[in-house]
């Protein structure tokens, strides 16, 4: 401020020198102005320097200048700093929140006001087959054609969702999706999309559930009340009344069996995970398994005599070189007579089924569990191990099969961190393999045929299913 008053008092004083030295004291007064226009001059090139700066937006390139116009200009860049800083800001706020939509487990999508896809993340995309790239700024509508969806965003009414089948939906591998839009702003929509499919199958495997639960029980419980009711109202001789009583037993103990195997797949849903510190001696598994499958063929085959199943168990020394393995020793046993008793039931009397315990050059080890049976259809492969899920229905209930057997064992086989693996041919038999991890193995050291000491429990004597 004060080299500006000393520049204009400067400026006065040249001015009114020169024209008091030509033209007396008129001649001052003219100096004077010529002055005052001279320090106006310099003082609006002062100012066009920082207009300048201010329309070149660079803050960088401060025009050095004193007094008032130095001071603008330097307010000037710190404000300009400011919003470029607050802009910055802004955008890495922007960024933040566009990489957590895009770790979202559900599909986000940005519509304007005429459906036109401003922004989606990368599940939208899986779900509806886009490219946030090259499908910017089309219409939604011409890129997701279902005729649900078409209704439902014609119809202004966004209060419910509506279920389509995914991009990635196959006959075999259904894929349901759940979209729903929310209006916001001035006319655009937050669209939502996530996967339903495990919600769907869940209750529709709840409904299944309920449906076989019940239609398992009402069977036997329906003859149950008609012996009871015959027993009530006739006149029966001795042998019909035993022959009548040991049908309703029979049904008594088949409805014993399916309460038993569901108190047993609640409980295995429901417990933790088994203890890595008990080990099971593969041997006593083996050789529970051959007693309970020997004991079900002779029952089988006990009215056709000369057919009996021809059975084959690891030998003894085999079962004891195969060592242990860690987990719940009755869950294991369950499971694996489960599969050596399924084995026998459907395999005709004659057949053969073999039973094999191999250990891997990687560590792991297969209990595999092969018969000569019918076998199954591969329609069918992917549902045996669901409740209640039967190839043949007739022939399940005629060998006092409850249809949770498989279901048992794929809940034990996961449970123990192991991979239940079937393969079947029409015609030549089944195989079911249980492949266990090597972290649950542990094997004797060469020489030793009794295993590594440690405390090993002794399965008790569970029935399979």
């Amino acid at each position: 401020m004060l080299l500006r008053f000393f520049f204009f008092l400067l400026c006065q004083l040249i001015g009114g020198a020169l024209g008091w030295w030509q033209a007396g004291p008129w001649g001052a007064g003219i100096g004077a102005c010529f002055a005052a226009w001279l320090w106006f001059a310099w003082d609006l090139w002062r100012g066009a320097r920082v207009l300048n700066w201010l329309r070149q937006g660079d803050p960088t390139q401060t025009p050095r200048l004193s007094g008032l116009w130095g001071e603008a200009a330097d307010r000037a860049r710190r404000l300009v700093r400011q919003g470029q800083l607050k802009a910055q800001a802004g955008d890495a706020r922007l960024q933040e929140i566009l990489q957590a939509l895009q770790a979202s487990p559900n599909g986000v999508m940005l519509l304007d006001a005429e459906g036109h896809i401003e922004w989606c993340n990368q599940m939208a995309e899986e779900h509806f087959g886009l490219d946030a790239e090259r499908d910017a700024q089309q219409s939604i509508g011409n890129l997701v054609r279902d005729p649900d969806f078409s209704t439902y965003y014609a119809s202004k009414d966004y209060t419910r969702d509506v279920v389509l089948p995914g991009r990635a939906s196959t006959p075999s591998r259904p894929v349901r999706v759940s979209v729903h839009l929310h209006p916001y702003g001035d006319g655009r929509k937050l669209l939502l999309s996530r996967d339903v499919t495990a919600l769907e199958q869940a209750e529709a495997m709840r409904r299944d559930f309920v449906a076989n639960v019940s239609h398992e029980i009402r069977t036997p419980l329906t003859v149950l009340m008609g012996f009871v009711e015959t027993l009530q109202t006739l006149q029966l001789s001795n042998e019909e009344r035993a022959r009548y009583l040991r049908m309703m037993s029979q049904q008594a103990v088949r409805m014993q069996n399916l309460v038993q195997d569901l108190l047993t797949l609640s409980r295995l849903e429901g417990s933790p995970p088994p203890s890595m510190h008990e080990w099971v001696a593969v041997s006593t598994l083996l050789r529970r398994c051959e007693d309970e499958g020997r004991a079900l063929s002779a029952l089988l085959t006990q009215n056709q005599p000369g057919k009996p199943h021809q059975i084959t168990f690891p030998t003894a020394e085999a079962a004891q070189a195969a060592g242990q393995v860690a987990g719940n020793a009755a869950e294991l046993q369950s499971a694996l007579a489960n599969l050596v008793n399924n084995a026998v039931r459907y395999t005709p009397p004659g057949g053969s089924i073999t039973v094999a315990w191999d250990v891997e050059p990687d560590g792991s080890a297969r209990f595999m569990v092969r018969d000569s049976g019918p076998g199954i259809e591969p329609e069918h492969l992917p549902r045996i191990t669901e409740r209640f899920y039967r190839v043949d229905r007739s022939r399940s209930r005629d060998t006092g099969g409850t249809g949770l057997g498989l279901a048992i064992v794929k809940h034990v086989v996961q449970r123990h961190g192991a991979a239940l693996q079937v393969a079947s041919v029409v015609g030549q038999g089944s195989t079911f393999t249980v492949v266990f991890p090597p972290s649950r193995l542990r094997t004797p050291p060469r020489g030793l045929s009794g295993g590594v000491p440690a405390v090993v429990a002794e399965p008790p004597g569970v029935s399979a299913a």
